[in-house]
């Protein structure tokens, strides 16, 4: 891991196949360093990311489920009574775990 210093904030990234990932708790740390998980639950549900996050699951992920992630992305920002914010970026996590699973077991065969 290597750390690069943007507005005397140290933001950690790694590089893996010549592609660099930055760490985003890093980056939230500049507008809340007590409580970065905040900026971050934020970030989440913002329809913006959520739109980002599927777009580049659509070009990544050839198991991405378009259907599933539609329901996220019209939901975003909004209170729905059936699934609680707490509830869906639960399954949000557990989406983005299994494809940094993919990820990084891809990475692994390649090298």
């Amino acid at each position: 891991m290597t750390a690069i210093e943007v507005q005397g904030i140290a933001i950690n990234f790694v590089k893996i196949q010549q592609k660099d990932f930055i760490c985003i708790t890093d980056i939230a740390k500049f507008k809340n360093p007590d409580a970065p998980r905040d900026i971050i639950k934020n970030w989440i549900r913002n329809k913006n990311t959520i739109e980002l996050l599927g777009l580049w699951e659509k070009l990544h992920n050839p198991d991405f489920k378009q259907v599933e992630f539609d329901l996220f992305k019209n939901e975003a920002g909004f209170i729905n009574d059936n699934l609680e914010q707490s509830q869906r970026l639960e399954r949000l996590n557990s989406i983005e775990i299994s494809q940094m699973k993919i990820l990084i077991s891809k990475t692994a065969l390649k090298t």
